[in-house]
């Protein structure tokens, strides 16, 4: 099976103020979005992590672990995870070099990017992370959907597409 997630922001205690993430520790926040992980996505799925994994060597991550993007890829059960950079990796050891892709899924192309400025209106689906708890879809032009994989915008879980099919499948009935 194939997952997605954006922003898990691991060892960054800050982004709770910033999110209104609902934890009361940093701890608490990096074993519940781990737990969710392992909990899911099994060792022979593939998870699609779009930008902003863990936070090191950073003022906002003084509580951070020494290697941090080890110590944390460590705890994830997946064995396949495919990193695409997001605006904070430069500041941890994930050292990607994927900036955006395209993927053939659900008999759909799917363009996945960190920050949904750079979607592509000639693709149906965008996916990206980014903006957190701004919003979970918005339309791109009149052909195109982007949707936020933040961590936020799904219960701190990765999801999959007809996860993702079905919540926009209500998105279009609410409109």
């Amino acid at each position: 099976m194939i997952y997605f997630i954006s922003d898990t922001h691991f060892g960054h205690w800050r982004i709770c103020q910033y999110c209104k993430r609902p934890f009361t520790s940093l701890k608490e926040m990096d074993n519940t979005i781990i737990k969710n992980i392992n909990d899911i996505v099994d060792e022979k799925d593939t998870l699609y992590h779009l930008g902003d994994f863990c936070m090191t060597k950073s003022s906002e991550a003084s509580d951070a672990p020494k290697k941090a993007f080890d110590y944390y890829r460590d705890q994830i059960k997946c064995k396949n995870i495919i990193f695409v950079k997001g605006n904070h990796d430069k500041n941890n050891t994930n050292k990607t070099i994927i900036e955006s892709l395209t993927i053939r899924y659900g008999g759909h192309q799917i363009y996945l990017t960190h920050d949904p400025r750079f979607a592509k209106k000639d693709f149906k689906f965008n996916f990206c992370g980014h903006l957190h708890e701004k919003w979970q879809f918005q339309k791109l032009g009149e052909k195109s959907i982007i949707v936020n994989l933040s961590v936020e915008q799904w219960n701190y879980k990765p999801v999959n597409i007809n996860e993702i099919n079905q919540a926009y499948s209500n998105w279009i009935k609410r409109k």
